[in-house]
């Protein structure tokens, strides 16, 4: 009885020594901070890539916003406990850059790997931000963006409104139609105040946000938006703020919602937003450039790109970055990224993934996800349009939106709030410049 009952145990253990893989997959931590239909993204994207092979496996893991996943990669890295990969948005680019020893550059991974990796294939716009002043990749472009107003036609139609505002005074007049029309709470709004009306809008209008390119050729840069243009457009901002023609909805995404709910028909955002409002909004709704100043020589410009990018974490095992590199190979395929580009409504990332998604028509049947590429490609850049490379952007935000809050609650002036809040940046940046020498 005891024979066959070792016999019977046996040879169940050498069943499941068969059916057990000689050796399980690497873990890979990817730290994101993605939300609604993006992390869905996110996560679809991991799961391709592990089916796609057994050598590796990407665990996505969402951090809470762009900021708070950011400071949570650099914690991590300072305790020992790193993910390999993290999502940093745009503005963190100079804060990473002067990380010393934290992250490993793209560049070399790939080159380490033996991965193929061109920075050529990529569109120019998103290299540049990204890359050293040599040209070296630093990080991996991954969900890049440019702000755009998005239009309700529904609504717009209803208040008599015949075709879609495009300067600054058209959004501001069609946006007293739509509250004499039943928008009471909100004529026009926007997310991402900073970027949006500083940001994207010096862009825009071809004026400096500071010196030295925006920061691009040197952190060594002086804070310059407190001209009379920004003024003029923070000062019609606080005149309409008081009876809700523009209603303020926040330092981040979360008024995103106004729009989708049909509250705001006007709304200023990311591109990226694309994916939420097709699953959300039950109107008629479409994407049109930002608005300018008619009387702004040269404007429109170009855009800037928003979003995020990849960065490799430092002190990775050699096994661990070539499970990496062979992950950003597979994202950068062409046919995921025009997926992902027609999905999501962030830019196709490679110069192939754009093409691709022209020669197929997606775009004389999806207008909306050209325009953000329209926007950035409107002119060549120039010093004032190429980018911007801040160090404690994150933080010089915040206190950019304070000063704007600041005047939209009647508690400043415009030129009061913009001289502080340049002034302040500018003690910020002198501070960084000690921690990155």
């Amino acid at each position: 009885m005891m024979l066959r009952h070792f016999g019977l145990a046996t040879t169940l253990s050498a069943t499941l020594a068969l059916a057990t893989p000689a050796y399980a997959a690497t873990e890979l931590q990817w730290w994101h901070a993605m939300t609604g239909a993006n992390n869905d993204v996110v996560n679809k994207l991991a799961a391709e890539f592990n089916a796609s092979q057994s050598d590796y496996k990407v665990t996505p893991s969402f951090k809470g916003g762009y900021p708070d996943t950011m400071n949570a990669g650099i914690a991590a890295f300072r305790a020992g406990n790193a993910p390999h990969i993290i999502q940093v948005f745009e503005v963190g680019t100079a804060t990473m850059m002067s990380a010393t020893g934290a992250i490993k550059p793209v560049y070399q991974l790939m080159k380490d790997a033996g991965e193929p990796f061109d920075p050529k294939a990529y569109l120019p716009t998103i290299t540049g931000y990204y890359s050293t002043s040599k040209g070296d990749m630093l990080s991996f472009p991954f969900n890049s963006s440019s702000a755009v107003m998005w239009i309700n036609k529904d609504e717009l139609k209803k208040a008599g409104i015949a075709e879609i505002p495009k300067t600054w005074p058209e959004v501001f007049a069609a946006a007293k139609k739509l509250k004499a029309a039943g928008h009471d709470t909100c004529g026009f709004s926007n997310a991402w105040a900073s970027w949006v009306h500083i940001e994207q809008f010096s862009a825009w209008h071809n004026v400096a946000i500071g010196t030295k390119a925006n920061g691009l050729d040197g952190f060594d840069t002086e804070l310059k938006f407190n001209s009379p243009l920004h003024v003029k457009h923070l000062q019609n901002l606080i005149d309409l703020q008081k009876d809700k023609t523009y209603d303020y909805a926040g330092r981040a995404n979360a008024g995103e919602a106004r729009f989708g709910s049909g509250e705001c028909a006007i709304f200023l955002t990311s591109s990226g937003y694309y994916g939420t409002a097709k699953g959300t909004a039950k109107f008629d709704f479409t994407s049109a450039p930002m608005p300018y100043y008619p009387d702004a020589t040269g404007a429109p410009q170009n855009s800037i790109i928003g979003g995020a990018s990849l960065w490799v974490m430092g002190g990775k095992k050699p096994e661990e970055y070539k499970g990496v590199a062979k992950f950003f190979a597979f994202l950068s395929d062409t046919n995921r990224q025009a997926r992902l580009h027609q999905e999501s409504g962030y830019l196709p990332i490679t110069k192939a993934a754009y093409e691709k998604t022209k020669a197929d028509g997606f775009y004389e049947k999806n207008p909306i996800l050209q325009t953000p590429l329209l926007e950035l490609t409107n002119k060549e850049p120039t010093e004032n349009s190429r980018g911007l490379r801040f160090g404690n952007m994150v933080q010089m935000r915040d206190v950019w939106a304070e000063e704007i809050e600041a005047a939209l609650a009647g508690k400043k002036t415009a030129q009061e709030a913009l001289d502080a809040a340049v002034s302040r940046g500018n003690a910020m940046l002198r501070t960084f410049e000690k921690t990155a020498k």
